[in-house]
């Protein structure tokens, strides 16, 4: 509810969203949890929290390197889980989607992350490497548990597939703007637009568009046609750069992700205007 309550919000608005990644533990469970409690007032519709795993395959360097980050600092599925619960203590509206891959819900159990997903405050699930014909067994526990099940699209994605990708979508559906990883190449706002356009005309989930946004000048030109932008890498970037020998962090690394955070939700946000 709370992602369809968020969309129909920004709506009435006549402005995108704008979706912030960050990798739950990076660079440690504090730093990454006083992020994530910022996240909504530096200007983040809905949080991405990703799942840290060891093989990330879709991820870029920026995004591996914030997943390992996690696990060398202690971070599991549990913690995640925990950090959802301790958001929720404090703000109770804003969208929170778990994304990442389903070995750690396997691991975990499925029927028992799905409950205790959503018992923490979790709604939806992007998961990266489940596509729609082998997400039956995670399709209906998640479903069960109120969990919407966030499917996605890419460039690739033609007519005959979009019904299939579709099909048992919820919250909203993430079109993947560019081929390849995250974080590697930038956005070609004419390709997105005519993909958008394609989409939008088979659906009425709300399209949010993510992979390629690096600057403020993708954010906002992605908004112009897609309901939310997507940033992770650059967040994730902005973390690394506090990092040093020894996993040591040094002090302000919070406050310069939210305030990046801020710079490309603004541009975001202000980009229909």
């Amino acid at each position: 509810m709370r992602i369809a309550q968020r969309f129909a919000d920004l709506k009435k608005q006549n402005r995108a969203g704008f979706v912030a990644f960050i990798s739950a533990g990076d660079p440690n469970y504090d730093t990454s949890l006083e992020i994530l409690l910022g996240l909504p007032k530096a200007g983040a519709d809905i949080i991405e929290l990703g799942m840290p795993f060891t093989d990330p395959m879709a991820e870029g360097p920026a995004i591996q390197a914030s997943s390992l980050r996690a696990l060398k600092a202690g971070q599991t599925m549990a913690k995640t889980l925990a950090m959802v619960r301790r958001f929720r203590e404090s703000d109770t509206t804003t969208p929170i989607v778990l994304m990442g891959y389903y070995n750690p819900i396997y691991s975990f159990g499925v029927d028992k992350f799905s409950s205790e997903a959503h018992a923490a405050g979790v709604d939806g699930l992007i998961i990266v490497d489940l596509p729609p014909e082998e997400d039956h067994e995670l399709r209906v526990p998640a479903k069960s548990a109120g969990l919407d099940l966030i499917r996605l699209a890419t460039p690739t994605t033609d007519a005959r597939r979009l019904p299939t990708v579709l099909d048992g979508a919820t919250g909203f559906l993430y079109y993947v703007s560019i081929m390849g990883v995250t974080g590697t190449k930038s956005i070609n706002p004419a390709d997105m637009t005519a993909a958008l356009k394609r989409i939008k005309a088979a659906t009425s989930l709300p399209v949010a568009v993510g992979f390629g946004i690096k600057t403020e000048a993708d954010a906002a030109a992605v908004a112009k046609s897609a309901d939310a932008a997507v940033v992770g890498s650059a967040l994730v970037s902005e973390i690394a750069r506090f990092v040093g020998p020894g996993s040591k962090v040094s002090p302000g690394a919070a406050q310069a992700v939210l305030s990046l955070t801020r710079r490309l939700a603004d541009a975001a946000h202000g980009a229909r205007n």
